[in-house]
């Protein structure tokens, strides 16, 4: 049945420009890092042009405003490089659905946005996935854990949490020491959280809570992933 709501036609009209102008994005900039044509890298600059008309009409009311635009394209300039280094790939965030004995969610308010959330940040170089896990919860909250295995693989700019190509690996860990110390310049506020009691607003609950609470109480849960669509550039959406 077709959506007949107009605002969510619109979100998910904007969502669909800013993943084709990401992907255009992408193919242009890992052209300009391998092409030696000046022809080439003339259409590849074009490319960019037209991706970050789409980019500003996705994240902004008026989308004739030319200067951000101007800004994208310099942006995505100033990053290509060249050869197999400059092949564009989605960035790596990594979460950690942290339980303790007690069955409670550690969760952070995070001092940039006000959501909570579980420990989530970028993946670093010299670290594997599941020790980057661990590293935030302690960097963030001051709590030791271990990682017990992969809950969910999620694309941010399909699922709409993330403006910037992304994967997020989420992991269930359990807490096995430490105190509550949230980072200072991170967390506005933490703690551990039961299912019932959960403090607001949370961040895309609706997609991950259930999951990580059946997960945390020891239930067998199958990892999430976004499924291949059969025509990946028509919808936003399943």
């Amino acid at each position: 049945m077709a959506d007949t709501d107009p605002a969510r036609r619109s979100h998910d009209r904007k969502r669909d420009l800013l993943r084709w102008s990401e992907a255009l994005a992408g193919v242009a900039r890992t052209g300009l890092g391998f092409t030696e044509s000046i022809y080439e890298q003339e259409r590849f600059t074009e490319i960019l042009e037209i991706a970050a008309d789409m980019r500003v009409a996705a994240v902004v009311d008026r989308p004739e405003q030319t200067e951000m635009a101007d800004q994208q394209i310099d942006e995505w300039l100033a990053s290509v490089e060249r050869g197999s280094v400059g092949y564009v790939t989605p960035k790596i965030a990594v979460g950690a659905v942290v339980g303790n004995d007690d069955g409670e969610l550690l969760l952070i308010q995070r001092a940039d946005s006000g959501v909570w959330l579980y420990p989530t940040g970028w993946a670093d170089i010299g670290y594997s996935a599941a020790e980057v896990a661990v590293k935030e919860v302690r960097e963030e909250t001051g709590i030791e854990c271990e990682v017990v295995n992969l809950l969910a693989i999620y694309d941010g700019l399909r699922r709409g949490f993330s403006h910037i190509p992304l994967y997020s690996l989420v992991f269930l860990c359990r807490a096995v020491g430490g105190n509550l110390n949230g980072h200072p310049l991170e967390c506005s506020d933490l703690g551990w959280f039961a299912e019932q009691a959960l403090p607001t607003p949370l961040a895309n609950y609706h997609e991950w809570g259930d999951q990580a609470f059946a997960a945390i109480r020891g239930e067998q849960v199958p990892v999430i992933y976004d499924h291949p669509r059969q025509e990946t550039w028509r919808n936003a959406t399943e």
